[in-house]
């Protein structure tokens, strides 16, 4: 017995919007929390627009302060280091994945304190260090480097954290 293919050929076409309704839409999509310009370029060019009419949008949420990149940047990288307990490389990684000028950057790394900063990694130094299991110090000290490498944390940093966890222990 065989089935019949599926025609695959008739995509169903995007339902475009006209340029009133995508301002609506996207003032609603800015005014819910930050974004950064390349979200905002993202979501227009799903709703069927042209790259003209997208850049005419973004500069009409600019003017309006809907849209705002220092102010994105800082909102981020407050919310990823407080709230996911993130290390400065991974959030570079993530501005720079939402196109972000150097400057805008550099701007919204000046949210994290330093003394913050090496008090959240020693916090999760040891927090990694008490619930893992493992008999051998060597292999117990590369599970938590690693695990603090993959959160964003600097090598260095990370190697005097886990000095300073392992001679309270």
């Amino acid at each position: 017995m065989s089935f019949p293919r599926k025609d695959y050929s008739q995509e169903p076409q995007k339902k475009t919007l006209t340029l009133g309704q995508a301002k609506v839409k996207i003032a609603a999509f800015c005014a819910y929390q930050e974004r950064s310009q390349q979200e905002v370029r993202d979501k227009l060019y799903s709703y069927g627009l042209y790259q003209d009419e997208v850049e005419e949008l973004i500069s009409v949420m600019i003017t309006e302060n809907f849209l705002n990149e220092e102010r994105f940047a800082e909102a981020y990288v407050r919310g990823k280091f407080h709230l996911k307990k993130w290390g400065r490389l991974k959030i570079e990684q993530g501005l720079k994945q939402h196109r972000l000028s150097a400057n805008c950057m550099r701007l919204g790394m000046k949210e994290i304190d330093p003394d913050e900063y090496w008090k959240e990694l020693l916090g999760l130094a040891e927090k990694k260090w008490a619930t893992t299991q493992e008999n051998d110090l060597f292999k117990k000290k590369a599970k938590i480097h690693r695990f603090l490498i993959s959160r964003g944390f600097e090598y260095d940093l990370v190697s005097n954290a886990l000095q300073e966890v392992a001679s309270k222990c």
